[in-house]
Parts: C-alpha cells; sequence; structure tokens
C-alpha cells in the first residue's frame, strides 16, 4: 500500500502556507473547545442550574459526542470530501457555540455541548487529513505537524487560560460567544483557501451505512459507558445495559466491515502497525497529559482560592511549554527518527510530571509548581506532534480521513475515560468534608492522580516502543526541506 504523499500538482508554497494555517487555526478552536469550560465550570454551574453530580456532562457530553462520531466523520472525508466535511464541521462548531451561549438550562447546554462534539468528530479527521495529503510524508509533513500540532497542544492549555480570562471579565457564556466569529470566520475562509476536492478516487465507493450506524452507536454507548462507570458505579443496572448493548452493537459493527464491499473501516488498516499502535498511544496520552489542565484548575481554584481570572494567567507557564514543545518536535522527528522522539519527550513529560507531584501542596507556593510543568509541558507538547506522525506514516492517500479518524477516537476516548477514572481516583473518600479538611484532602487527591498519571505515561513508553524504527535525516537535508515549509507558512 503506497504511503499518502503530495500530489505533483499540489498548491503552490504561499498557498499551502495559508492552508497550514488556516488548518492549524481549526486544529486550535476545537483544542481550546476540550478546556475552555474547566476554569468556567463553577460559574456554569451557579448560572445555569447544575447539581454537583450531573456538571460533568458539561465536558463529557462533548467528550462522549466526539468519541461516538469520529469513525463516521472520518469515513466521510475520504468519501464526501475532506474541505466540505471540514466547513461542516466548523458550521457545527458555531451554530452549537451560540446555542451554548444562550442556554438557560442544564438540558440546553449538555445538547449543545454535544453537538460541538459532532461537528468536532467532523472537523478533527479532515484537519489531519487535509495536512497529511497535502504535505508529503517526511521532513515536509513533520515540520506541517508540528505547526498544525503546535496549535493543537498549545490550544488544550490555551483554552484555560482563556476560560479564565473570559469568565472572569464577561462571564461563562463567552467562552461559547468567543467560538462563534472564530469558527464562522474559518467556514468561510475554507471556499477561499482550501482547494475543491477531487472525486478522484472516490467514484463507484458506496457509504456503508451499516457500519456507520453500528459504529456510531456502538462507539457513542461504549464512551458513554466509560465515562459515566467511575460515577455511577461498574455494576450498576445503568453501566451495565449499557456495556452490553455496546458490545453487541460492536461486534455487529465488526461483523459487517469484515464481510462489506466497501466498509466504512477497513480491518487491513490495523495491520499498519504504526496506526494500530498510534491508537493506544493517543487513548493513553489523552488519559494522562490530557486530564492535566482539569487538575491544574482544581490545584489553583480548590486548593489555593484562585479566581477564574488568577486561574486562567496562571496557565501561561505551562501553555509556553507546550508551544515550545510542539514547534521542536517536528525538527527532532526529522533528524532522530519518530519513534525516538516520541520515547524521549515521553520520558520528559514523566520527569515532570513527577516534579510536579512533589510540588503539590495546601501551602504549596506558584513558584513551586513551575519547574515540574513546564518540564512536563515541554514533553506534552512534543509527543502531540510525533504520536500523529507516527500514526499516519504509511497510510494511504485514500485512507488518511478514515485513519485521522481512528487516531482520533483514540485520543477523544482517552480524555473521556482518563479523566473520568482520574477524578474518581482523586475525589475518593471526600464524602462529608468541608473547609480546610476539604482543601487538604483535594490537594491530596490532585498528588494522587498524578501518581496514577506517571503509571499510565510508564505505559505509555512501553506501546511506544511498537512503533517502526524511522531513518532519520541529514541534517543539512533537514534544513533545506524545513526551510521551503517554513517559508511557505508565513
Amino acid at each position: 500500500m503506497p504511503p499518502a504523499v503530495a500530489g505533483a500538482g499540489a498548491p503552490p508554497r504561499r498557498r499551502l502556507g495559508l492552508i497550514l494555517a488556516l488548518l492549524a487555526f481549526a486544529q486550535c478552536i476545537y483544542a481550546i473547545d476540550y478546556s475552555i469550560v474547566f476554569v468556567a465550570l463553577p460559574e456554569i454551574r451557579t448560572g445555569v442550574g447544575f447539581s454537583a453530580q450531573n456538571l460533568q456532562w458539561v465536558v463529557s457530553a462533548y467528550a462522549v459526542a466526539f468519541g461516538g462520531f469520529l469513525l463516521l466523520g472520518g469515513r466521510a472525508a475520504d468519501l464526501f470530501g475532506r474541505r466540505r466535511m471540514f466547513a461542516f464541521g466548523l458550521f457545527l462548531y458555531a451554530a452549537s457555540s451560540l446555542a451554548g451561549a444562550l442556554a438557560g438550562d442544564p438540558t440546553t447546554l449538555i445538547v449543545a455541548r454535544a453537538v460541538q462534539g459532532i461537528g468536532g468528530a467532523f472537523l478533527a479527521p479532515a484537519t489531519l487529513s487535509l495536512v497529511t495529503t497535502t504535505f508529503a510524508e517526511g521532513p515536509e509533513r513533520n515540520r506541517a505537524l508540528a505547526i498544525w500540532g503546535g496549535a493543537g497542544g498549545s490550544g488544550m492549555i490555551l483554552g484555560s487560560l482563556l476560560g479564565g480570562v473570559l469568565t472572569g471579565a464577561f462571564g461563562w457564556a463567552s467562552i461559547f460567544y468567543a467560538n462563534v466569529p472564530l469558527a464562522g470566520g474559518a467556514m468561510l475562509l475554507t471556499f477561499v483557501i482550501i482547494p475543491k476536492d477531487s472525486d478522484q478516487g472516490t467514484s463507484g465507493r458506496k457509504f456503508d451505512l451499516p457500519g456507520a450506524l453500528t459504529a456510531t452507536i456502538g462507539s457513542t454507548l461504549l464512551v458513554f459507558t466509560l465515562v459515566q462507570g467511575p460515577v455511577s458505579g461498574w455494576t450498576s443496572p445503568t453501566i451495565l445495559i449499557t456495556a452490553a448493548i455496546a458490545v453487541i452493537v460492536l461486534a455487529a459493527f465488526f461483523t459487517i466491515e469484515g464481510r462489506g464491499r466497501d466498509p466504512l473501516l477497513p480491518l487491513r488498516l490495523f495491520r499498519n502497525r504504526n496506526l494500530s499502535t498510534g491508537s493506544v498511544v493517543t487513548f493513553i496520552f489523552m488519559g494522562t497529559f490530557g486530564a492535566l489542565p482539569y487538575f491544574y484548575t482544581l490545584y489553583f481554584q480548590s486548593v489555593h482560592g484562585y479566581s477564574a481570572t488568577r486561574s486562567g494567567l496562571a496557565f501561561l507557564v505551562p501553555c509556553v511549554g507546550v508551544l515550545i514543545g510542539n514547534l521542536s518536535g517536528g525538527k527532532l522527528a526529522t533528524r532522530f527518527g519518530v519513534r525516538a522522539t516520541l520515547i524521549g519527550a515521553l520520558l520528559t513529560g514523566v520527569v515532570g510530571t513527577v516534579a510536579f507531584a512533589f510540588s503539590v501542596s495546601p501551602s504549596g507556593t506558584y513558584l513551586e509548581f513551575v519547574p515540574g510543568v513546564l518540564v512536563l509541558s515541554l514533553g506534552q507538547g512534543t509527543v502531540f506532534t510525533a504520536m500523529y506522525a507516527a500514526a499516519t506514516t504509511g497510510v494511504a492517500a485514500e485512507d488518511q480521513g478514515i485513519a485521522s479518524g481512528v487516531a482520533s477516537t483514540g485520543q477523544q476516548v482517552g480524555a473521556a475515560v482518563g479523566l473520568a477514572v482520574l477524578v474518581a481516583i482523586a475525589n475518593s473518600g471526600h464524602e462529608g468534608l468541608t473547609g480546610e479538611a476539604l482543601r487538604v484532602a483535594t490537594s491530596d487527591g490532585v498528588r494522587t492522580a498524578m501518581w496514577a498519571s506517571v503509571v499510565g505515561m510508564v505505559a505509555i513508553v512501553l506501546v511506544a516502543l511498537n512503533f517502526r524504527r524511522s531513518t532519520a535525516v541529514p541534517a543539512a537535508e533537514v534544513s533545506e526541506k524545513q526551510d521551503d515549509v517554513a517559508s511557505s507558512a508565513v
């Protein structure tokens, strides 16, 4: 199977730069949306009327819908056009953000967040597959993925910063209003900057409706089960029923895919060792590194009493660290190989997380927080770029959408499951506590969650050893090719 490469008729360098800028901007939008609500949750709870039990669904509704619809979104990008699905995802983001800002009750806000998640499920694989099919595999793609990953990785941290500043200045609704002009403007620019979709290679291919229905229903129920399980209890009737239905529906999905002529998810893709390994890596990465902004917020606000604005500003250090790691990731992957870069960055993240865990204390200061978080953020940013470069290597152009959907499914399911599990660990034994006792217990819970994250990070290192070794590119060639891509992105 030939890998995806930039075609001979690729756009000129200036146009490539504009395309990459728009794709990075879109990546930043939906990455911000994952974490922007964390700092605003206390105000959302009082302003909209959520209970302590259902407040988590402001975050989880987004994650469940995102994870449940990703395979559908990925294949839709391959069959119906990446530009079309990119624009459609941005439209859903803009419309659902407006609905969320105007929500006056919990149900409306949860539905709006779910629609945002569906928008992300169409936008994420379209964005990643546009990057991987526009830029040739190797140094050029590594550089493009570094810029794209820089927008995504820093967006996850930037979301918490913006969430705090906007909530403190204008109230919780502002975090949703801000998305409307951003997503709407990007949607309009899509039709000016990104070339029209080509139907070459898709003629005669049919949309796998049975596969789409079973994949979406089964994935959504599975993510719901994994997210709600720590809250409701793994043996509760709701969890047992949804788990059983999810297993049955997903079994039907894989049976359909194995027999279909033009399946939604070609099972042959899992023979690509990098893609299958990459899906596991993205799952654990988001369940550990991806959950960190929530615990930063918890530590700032619940342990040290920071306001929403001050909490947002406290995210400047991790934001800078992630951005530097993102922008370095492409160069390091090209120079030393993706596998070596990924493992080195993961070990850096482990060291930083251990240092952060030791700094967590009811009497700790922000300066004590900075060294560990800066180190782990550098590792986190580099991993975010390298893991996608590894996962999409060797995938044919016509399968880049669904391959991106598979990798992104690991990302979103991992985010939902990891956050739910780590929150359950952090909150264990807090029942009935108030005042100083609760503050101390919260600090201890954050520390325990960090140690659990370290275990997960070490597991990623072991999984990442299964990636195929990639050949490093000579320094002179690296410099020449990266300068070409960099100049096109200016």
